[in-house]
């Protein structure tokens, strides 16, 4: 399991990102901005901003929220302008990160995610210093109570996915970038997936324990916690007990 999947498998199960609820509309708001603006308002012609508006839809947005915000994007009415930028980096003992952000200042968001690295025992690294280590997926997680693997395979496999994995309590639906809008509707036709995203996925895991593993906890969760990112991703391999003990 990635150190990103278990990371949030374990916080969904706390109930620690439904506590978020602000920072989760904060995240979604930005992101259909930035789709708008890059793709147009229609999510009938721009995947992209589909997608987003289904996840906002999931976490009860209202649609007034949705509709402001792609209006934001492109152009109809006044907001601040935002870029993404994309930050890689190691954390405590080696393991790779990378910090995709949305931000208004990129000046201050850099300093903020050195500063966060630093402070939890890691360092900001340069561009394509850890991506190497990743492929980028389209990602789909699904928990299992929701829908029986044989009907699940045969829609997205129809649909063009890659493969279906099963992660203990969830499956994992991979498919290749260019296909993830189509393999994300027909997994939404027959269920609301838990995530969905282009991901960017571990090829190998790093082994944390102890104080690194704590310390590599703490770093997400600053991370999570900071309003300029929208998702982080790592290869960290640490053991539930241990990121359950730190999240406590």
């Amino acid at each position: 399991m990635s150190g990103h999947s278990k990371w949030h498998s374990i916080k969904h199960k706390k109930g620690a990102l439904d506590a978020k609820r602000g920072r989760v509309f904060t995240r979604i708001i930005k992101e259909l901005t930035v789709a708008a603006r890059v793709g147009g308002g229609d999510p009938a012609t721009n995947p992209r901003l589909r997608t987003i508006v289904a996840e906002a839809k999931s976490v009860n947005m209202p649609n007034d929220n949705i509709a402001r915000a792609i209006r934001r994007g492109t152009g109809e009415e006044p907001g601040v302008s935002y870029e993404e930028v994309t930050y890689e980096g190691y954390g405590p003992g080696g393991a790779a990160v990378i910090v995709e952000t949305v931000t208004d200042n990129r000046n201050r968001t850099v300093g903020e995610i050195r500063h966060m690295f630093g402070k939890h025992g890691g360092n900001l690294g340069a561009e394509n210093s850890v991506a190497w280590m990743f492929d980028r997926k389209g990602y789909i997680v699904i928990e299992k109570s929701k829908v029986d693997e044989e009907t699940l395979m045969a829609a997205a496999l129809d649909a063009g996915a890659d493969d279906l994995r099963d992660d203990g309590d969830h499956w994992e639906v991979l498919s290749a970038p260019a296909t993830f809008d189509t393999v994300s509707e027909a997994v939404r036709k027959l269920v609301e997936p838990d995530s969905a995203a282009i991901a960017m996925l571990p090829k190998n895991l790093t082994k944390l324990e102890g104080k690194t593993a704590q310390q590599m906890v703490r770093l997400m969760e600053a991370l999570d916690d900071h309003d300029d990112v929208q998702k982080v991703w790592s290869n960290f391999d640490i053991e539930e007990k241990e990121i359950e003990a730190s999240l406590a």
